[in-house]
């Protein structure tokens, strides 16, 4: 079995708590056609370099009901950054067009099989994965993003085609695990192409 969840499964649910003190599940957004599930962070620079691009992505697919959801399942004993109270501060600062929710027993990074932040899964109708991997090819530096496969994924499925690249690898940092070195991966973890 792979690591991280393959196409076609259905989305794992989740309880977790959010920056703005509500707590959401895969129920919580029942109405949205398309869901982005996507593990980010508060101090990658791939994350700090591509959140304006995600931005517009979430607001140019908002009018056709997509809707996005960030997890941060890094451990703040790794990098404070991620504390729970930071990302509250970093949701008032810049107001991103999405919940921001809590993973802090990393059940539900480990449930997605999340690789980097960001990663990002994209979820049909009936929550099955038609999309995982990166968004764009150049998350740490905007201005030399060549390619958005989170659009073009997004675009397909709203124009209910098949999505032509459903698997990339995600770039990012590693998820920060509790009790282990910040570059440690599950021994499990491996590149998806």
């Amino acid at each position: 079995m792979s690591y991280t969840l393959q196409t076609g499964s259905f989305a794992p649910n989740f309880s977790l708590k959010a920056t703005d003190g509500e707590t959401y599940n895969l129920l919580s957004f029942k109405d949205a056609p398309i869901l982005v599930v996507f593990f980010t962070c508060n101090h990658c620079p791939y994350v700090l370099g591509s959140d304006e691009v995600t931005r517009k992505t979430a607001e140019r697919f908002y009018p056709e009901g997509v809707r996005f959801v960030a997890i941060n399942s890094n451990s703040p004993n790794t990098y404070e950054e991620d504390s729970f109270e930071n990302m509250v501060i970093r949701m008032d600062e810049n107001r991103f067009p999405w919940v921001y929710l809590h993973d802090e027993t990393q059940q539900v990074a480990l449930a997605y099989g999340a690789l980097k932040t960001p990663h990002f899964f994209v979820f049909d109708q009936s929550r099955k994965l038609v999309y995982t991997g990166r968004a764009v090819d150049q998350p740490r530096d905007a201005s030399k993003i060549t390619v958005n496969d989170l659009d073009r994924a997004l675009s397909e499925v709203i124009a209910g085609r098949q999505v032509s690249v459903p698997v990339t690898n995600p770039i990012g940092c590693n998820i920060k695990w509790e009790g282990k070195d910040k570059k440690w991966m599950p021994p499990e973890a491996c590149d998806l192409v």
